[in-house]
């Protein structure tokens, strides 16, 4: 007939599927945020250049929308001097621009010789102009263009002299300036180029229109400032303000013949607005170089995702580490009920056979009864003890068990015990030494349980020929220490942690007859209650020590 051994179900294929459940999702959910960081960062990359195009440009709109307009404070009347200091500051604050061409213009009704832009009886002629440009150490070059030059045919001036003519023609006494008029009259703006004219007040452009419609013998003349300004779009200060997203930007003609695609890098584009409009930016990133975000941007993220599961996985341990305790007491729970048996039924059974043997015997002699006597002294003795200390145990756990303490002298507690020993283990032999000179206070009963445990476990796990123990009671400053040293068979240093444990038992050949497993834990649950401390040291094969320590 097969033994069949009890088994803790554990249903660990259940928590192993989980396991690789969780393994996929999370596999899953790092391929997939990789997927979306991918995603998101080469939108970024099309999105964000917006930031750049602003941040490049906030000085040439600074330079059109602020310095340019300052020239209107003078109200016409700007000189060369002053066209100078104007024009250098320019030049020198805003890199973007080459040359700066100043016209020194007048709006007058005379002087038919000059050679101008006339409409009915008004003359808008350049008396003088003035080029200034850096040159390549940074001086500043100053060019008076001579009077015959460029004067009738210069397209800047003329452009505007007729936009100027065009409005004062349909200009009357309603007509104010408006933003719009005034960048549409004011201003001209074509590639590589931005041409101003100081903004006269309204005053002064009903007496021009005055000057064009009637005919007025005497002479009157108005100063007016026109600017030209070259713009060069290539020397635009490149302001990358997403260098995680954009490896190289730059400012390139939109017409560029030498423009190629590079294999391996992603590619966007702006257009540059209005005096820039012949050229472009362009943001250049290699596959390499965005993954290097991709991965920056992809590491919180991961990290999150690793964290859930790493606290999955752990929850998944404690699970299985619960499980295993669980099985591991459920083994305990089911060999201590065995050898528990074993224990009461040993006793019992050699108790009822003295009995028979009793019942059934004619004649009793007193060498017989004596025998028997012993033998069901000792048998009731094991049952009494065995029964004294699940008792004692389950007072504790239960906190019921009360501390009846009193001076004990350990010098006569002990001899008692040894002598009692002897008589009980007349093969023991039992060495000693007691060096105290006060009395401990404890619990006799228990410390008397404690001192039986440990001898018997000396004398159950030695060979027969190492049937040894030796205690020393001492006593310092702080404690008394007793020790308990024999010679057995030791215990193997994997199995030190878990000998106190209530229901544990180390496999050995002295064990196998079975035992409860509540002997050192009891010993320790004792001493622990006794407001004491126990140790142990071993060597396998050489002898245990065990190490009682109490407060004095």
């Amino acid at each position: 007939m097969i033994k069949k051994t009890s088994k803790y179900r554990k249903n660990l294929g259940l928590l192993v599927a989980f396991v690789a459940f969780l393994t996929i999702l999370y596999i899953i959910a790092v391929f997939l945020a990789r997927v979306m960081m991918s995603n998101y960062v080469e939108s970024e990359f099309y999105n964000r250049k917006v930031d750049v195009f602003d941040a490049t440009l906030k000085p040439f709109n600074n330079f059109f929308n602020n310095s340019i307009s300052e020239v209107s404070n003078y109200q016409g009347y700007l000189d060369s001097v002053h066209a100078v200091t104007y024009s250098e500051k320019i030049l020198r604050k805003n890199a973007f621009v080459d040359e700066v061409v100043f016209y020194d213009v007048l709006f007058t009704n005379q002087n038919s010789a000059a050679r101008g832009v006339r409409f009915q009886n008004l003359l808008i002629f350049p008396q003088s102009i003035y080029s200034f440009k850096l040159d390549n150490q940074n001086k500043l070059l100053r060019n008076r263009i001579d009077a015959t030059v460029n004067r009738p045919t210069s397209d800047d001036f003329n452009n505007m002299a007729i936009k100027m003519v065009n409005f004062l023609d349909v200009l009357d006494d309603s007509t104010s300036l408006t933003e719009n008029d005034i960048y549409r009259i004011f201003y001209n703006t074509v590639p590589g180029k931005v041409t101003y004219l100081n903004i006269p007040r309204v005053n002064t452009l009903r007496a021009y229109k005055t000057l064009m419609e009637d005919t007025i013998t005497t002479a009157v003349a108005y100063d007016q400032d026109l600017f030209v300004y070259k713009i060069n779009p290539a020397k635009i200060k490149i302001e990358n303000v997403q260098p995680r997203l954009f490896e190289k930007i730059s400012v390139l003609a939109i017409a560029d013949p030498n423009l190629t695609e590079e294999e391996g890098y992603i590619r966007t584009e702006m257009a540059l607005p209005g005096a820039l409009s012949e050229y472009k930016l362009q943001f250049d990133s290699s596959e390499q170089f965005l993954r290097g975000e991709i991965n920056r941007q992809f590491f919180p993220v991961v990290l999150g995702v690793s964290l859930l599961y790493a606290i999955l996985l752990l929850i998944v341990y404690l699970i299985y580490r619960n499980i295993a305790i669980n099985s591991r007491l459920f083994q305990l729970q089911y060999d201590f009920i065995n050898n528990l048996t074993h224990e009461f039924k040993t006793p019992v059974s050699v108790i009822k056979i003295a009995g028979n043997n009793i019942k059934s015997a004619e004649k009793i002699s007193d060498q017989e009864r004596h025998m028997y006597g012993k033998i069901l002294d000792q048998e009731a003795d094991k049952l009494n003890n065995l029964m004294n200390k699940l008792l004692s145990f389950t007072q504790i756990e239960n906190k019921s068990l009360k501390f009846k303490g009193e001076y004990v002298d350990l010098n006569s507690f002990c001899e008692e015990i040894f002598e009692a020993t002897r008589i009980k283990y007349p093969d023991l032999n039992l060495t000693s030494k007691i060096d105290v000179d006060s009395n401990i206070y404890t619990d006799p009963i228990l410390l008397n349980s404690v001192f039986q445990n440990l001898i018997d476990n000396a004398y159950k796990y030695s060979e027969v020929s190492r049937k040894f123990v030796d205690i020393r009671v001492e006593q310092n400053k702080k404690n008394f220490v007793i020790q308990f040293s024999d010679q057995g068979i030791g215990i193997n240093k994997h199995e030190l942690k878990n000998i106190f444990k209530k229901f544990y038992r180390v496999k050995n050949q002295f064990n196998q007859s079975g035992s409860v497993g509540l002997g050192l834990a009891f010993c320790k649950e004792i001493t622990e209650f006794m407001g004491g401390e126990i140790k142990v040291s071993s060597i396998e094969g050489e002898g245990t020590v065990f190490t009682l320590i109490f407060p004095r």
